[in-house]
């Protein structure tokens, strides 16, 4: 029998006598590069456990943080207007210092796992995530990030001079929350940097989830082939 992608909720120190789940996904060789998945506001449901899987089944180890863990544990939200609602108010209730927090006590704990002793470590995020895989580049001391339609990295280009690894930005070209001038504000921001920006045509937000109606089965492909590309380049 082959081996296969094993999953699981750990916990995370967050200080202060505080600690927050994170779901774990180990590739079938069980150990490999670390990658930190950054939620969309929809929390760690379904798709980004299935995320989380899809890397780990790639060779990385895997573990997504749940973000919300303040207001709510382990929120796992669809995509009707009722619960699109509820990831918002979640949203708005999140504080920057307070991400950065787990931001970097997340990265430390997943360095910390034995199954990531001598490998490097990295971000990936998708909406709020892809702008916290941004910030994470900027903060944690991380290898390499990629950014998927990150909401909100154009109001934060502050962060772009103290970029410190490579970074790959994906976007979509009829995302109607980040227009094509926020994209190039990113793209004038990281000129010089190590970074990568795609622009998939055709393409709304959230085009890589499969449980999605934005859902483009091509652009999503292609994506991850380059973002896998990408994080094995600068990871292994």
């Amino acid at each position: 029998m082959s081996k296969k992608v094993s999953t699981r909720w750990i916990e995370v120190d967050a200080g202060e006598g505080q600690r927050y789940d994170a779901y774990l996904a180990l590739p079938p060789a069980g150990k490999g590069p670390g990658i930190v998945l950054f939620q969309e506001i929809f929390g760690v449901n379904s798709h980004i456990q299935g995320v989380a899987e899809q890397y780990a089944q790639d060779g990385f180890v895997v573990l997504a943080p749940d973000l919300f863990w303040r207001q709510q544990r382990r929120v796992e939200l669809g995509y009707d207007d009722a619960e699109r609602q509820r990831a918002i108010t979640l949203m708005k209730g999140l504080k920057p210092e307070e991400l950065q927090s787990d931001i970097r006590t997340c990265v430390a704990a997943l360095r910390a796992r034995p199954e990531t002793a001598s490998f490097k470590s990295g971000a990936l995020g998708f909406c709020l995530g892809g702008r916290l895989a941004y910030t994470a580049a900027a903060i944690a001391g991380i290898d390499a990030a990629v950014a998927y339609y990150g909401g909100g990295i154009q109001d934060q280009l502050a962060l772009a001079p103290k970029l410190q690894c490579p970074i790959q930005f994906h976007y979509a070209s009829r995302d109607e929350s980040i227009p094509a001038a926020a994209v190039e504000k990113v793209r004038e921001a990281v000129a010089g940097k190590d970074a990568e920006i795609f622009v998939y045509e055709g393409s709304t937000h959230g085009f890589n989830c499969w449980d999605r109606g934005s859902y483009n089965p091509a652009s999503a492909a292609l994506a991850h082939g380059r973002s896998t590309a990408f994080l094995a380049q600068h990871l292994f």
